[in-house]
């Protein structure tokens, strides 16, 4: 079995040495995941991995970070191999790099993190197993193997699906390509959510000038969206699909419609979370 600690052997670095560490941060809605920052806006991603906690220093000892990204369906790409330096607690308040909030001088550790050029060529192509840990974010590069998946021969993402054939959890939303987040605002109509722990359904409609992805937000921002039905089971996960859409001409009544059909037909009233 080739795995990650392989390509380190082949790079000429002691597995030892390095952490392997895995960067999804979905508490923020309607701002970039840690995978479009690194696919966007490179120095921000950088700049938000060089501050970290300081519990979770002891961790992160090591001279190198071999760095990965969480992205949709709980995949892991791998973005690059850093020589990594503890500097010291963060000397000035500073921007967040996701969020432009003001992140308070002493509230975190700061690091020197230098790219290096060893492994540059995977990045961006190179997908491994992280394994059912995903809480478990920082890792040792000698530790249980991470396998290799796949190496694609470019850096880009998939292309948009279609809306039929739509599907993602609602953690996400804010990795989904801006190739995909275009039609996704753009576009009005009837979505499904489906509880994965509970298996319920819930019938929503997307109308507002954000089309679906305003909506979803509302869901990942609150867990419920303004829903009664929601509003009575803890936020979940929910996976995120679209039922139908409509055209530019379709009027509030005209949704109203499509939706009690969709209601109907999925009985999400007598089996599921819709309240009216």
């Amino acid at each position: 079995m080739l795995a990650f600690g392989n390509m380190l052997d082949l790079a000429g670095i002691e597995r030892s040495t390095v952490r392997l560490l895995r960067h999804q941060d979905n508490r923020h809605a309607g701002f970039p995941t840690p995978y479009a920052l690194w696919r966007d806006h490179r120095e921000r991603f950088e700049a938000y991995q060089a501050t970290q906690s300081f519990a979770s220093e002891p961790k992160l000892r090591a001279t190198y970070w071999a760095s990965f990204v969480g992205v949709p369906e709980r995949e892991t790409l791998f973005v690059g191999l850093y020589a990594a330096r503890l500097l010291g607690p963060l000397p000035a308040d500073r921007q967040h790099p996701i969020t432009g909030g003001i992140e308070p001088a002493g509230s975190c550790n700061v690091y020197e993190v230098d790219r290096l050029p060893s492994l540059s060529e995977y990045a961006g192509r190179l997908w491994i197993d992280w394994g059912d840990s995903y809480r478990s974010w920082i890792q040792r590069g000698d530790g249980k193997a991470k396998r290799l998946i796949e190496l694609r021969r470019t850096l880009g993402d998939p292309p948009f699906p279609g809306f039929a054939a739509f599907i993602a959890n609602l953690s996400d939303i804010e990795s989904l390509p801006a190739t995909w987040q275009a039609p996704l605002s753009a576009t009005r109509g009837i979505y499904l959510l489906t509880c994965p722990r509970t298996r319920e359904q819930y019938v929503g409609i997307a109308s507002g000038v954000d089309g679906f992805i305003g909506r979803w937000r509302e869901y990942f921002a609150t867990g419920h969206g303004g829903n009664v039905g929601l509003k009575s089971r803890d936020p979940s996960d929910y996976q995120l699909s679209i039922l139908e859409t409509v055209g530019s001409t379709a009027t509030t009544a005209d949704l109203g419609e499509l939706e009690r059909r969709w209601k109907d037909k999925l009985q999400s009233r007598e089996m599921g979370l819709n309240r009216n």
